[in-house]
């Protein structure tokens, strides 16, 4: 698989065929064109990845227009070797001029466009400012489904992520747990996603105890005890795509609620990677995974939605949750990670990145989701 993706790189021909493909759906949807800021869709649609500064970069895509990428006039010759750039033409902008100067003659005066949506506020209020007619709506709106399904390479590559994902957990079974605080034991796994070939770390969850019931809880200071329940929720990029899984492990021996909390989650998650078919809305997802918590009595306890979409980045749409309709298609690639959290004593959470194939779904993620036990 490692040899596939090196071998197989992203062309200038892909590039190009993915901005007119964007510029064209922006027009289908009734936009004059799209915005596009430093982050994953200028990665996705350019191959480009530069820093994210108050320096104004933007990517101007319209329907029967060339595509042009505004950019600091220091920063034109990285942009020029970016894989995307013989599709683009670029207009740069001197400091010390206005940069919303250099991109205005690119707008429909009277527009109204799609944005990326981590675009800085100064940005957008710089463009409003020089072109009070037009307006904005956020790509999350109006495009939701720009990045979400995916081609064969892409998919070939979130494999990868995913193996390197599962080989990390297998080797993290082998550290020790107790009597180390959180923060070790997340050092650890950000230095196995590395050794498996990670060139970003962008999170490593280690929830003991009671901070298992936190979510989102930020590795910490506790000290891992004998008896704890521990989340393990990490991920990153690998070849320029994500990978994100959770596993929830049991110093030593659980007692017999803990193991039920567990089997219930594995239950769910099950239930949820088996709803995964064409045409399935994603809030489906969702609904399997949750009727079976709350049918043993957990529905509370279960608070956030059952996924989100990966790619470029690792949260992206679409989302696994109540009231999504959006139908799901071969290639969508998503999250599947219910969860049960009691606060003050335990959580539990299991997630797989799963995509969507001609009749049913496929998981990246072959770790073992049994509860496992760690020293």
């Amino acid at each position: 698989m490692e040899s596939d993706v090196e071998s197989d790189a992203f062309t200038p021909a892909d590039y190009a065929a993915r901005m007119a493909a964007a510029a064209q759906s922006a027009a289908d949807a009734g936009l004059a064109g799209l915005l596009i800021a430093p982050g994953p869709d200028l990665a996705h649609l350019t191959g480009y990845r530069p820093v994210d500064t108050e320096r104004l970069t933007l990517l101007v895509l319209a329907a029967g227009q060339d595509p042009v990428l505004v950019v600091p006039a220091l920063e034109a010759p990285d942009a020029a070797k970016a894989p995307g750039a013989a599709a683009l033409t670029l207009r740069d902008w001197a400091d010390g001029r206005n940069p919303y100067t250099a991109a205005s003659p690119l707008l429909d005066v009277a527009g109204r466009f799609g944005v990326s949506d981590n675009t800085w506020a100064l940005h957008l209020l710089g463009l409003q400012r020089e072109l009070p007619t037009t307006s904005y709506v956020p790509l999350t709106d109006a495009l939701p489904m720009l990045r979400a399904v995916k081609d064969e390479r892409e998919l070939v590559r979130l494999a990868a992520a995913g193996e390197a994902a599962d080989a990390a957990y297998a080797q993290i079974l082998h550290v020790p747990f107790a009597d180390r605080r959180e923060s070790d034991v997340a050092a650890d796994l950000a230095a196995l996603l590395r050794v498996h070939g990670h060139s970003q770390v962008d999170f490593t969850v280690v929830g003991s105890g009671p901070n298992g019931a936190n979510p989102h809880h930020e590795a910490g200071d506790r000290v891992i005890r004998r008896g704890d329940m521990v989340v393990l929720d990490f991920g990153g990029l690998k070849h320029g795509y994500g990978s994100d899984i959770s596993r929830t492990v049991h110093v030593g021996e659980p007692t017999p609620e803990e193991q039920r909390v567990h089997d219930i989650v594995r239950e769910a998650q099950q239930a949820g990677v088996a709803a995964v078919r064409p045409g399935a809305a994603c809030q489906d997802i969702d609904r399997a995974a949750r009727a079976v918590i709350t049918e043993f009595g957990y529905g509370e306890r279960f608070i956030h939605r059952t996924g989100h979409g990966i790619g470029v980045t690792t949260h992206e749409p679409p989302y696994m949750v109540e009231g999504e309709e959006q139908p799901l298609v071969p290639g969508m690639c998503f999250s599947v990670e219910p969860g049960i959290y009691l606060p003050g004593r335990f959580g539990v959470r299991i997630e797989d990145i799963v995509t969507v194939t001609e009749d049913g779904g496929r998981s990246f993620n072959h770790a073992p989701r049994e509860l496992a036990i760690v020293e």
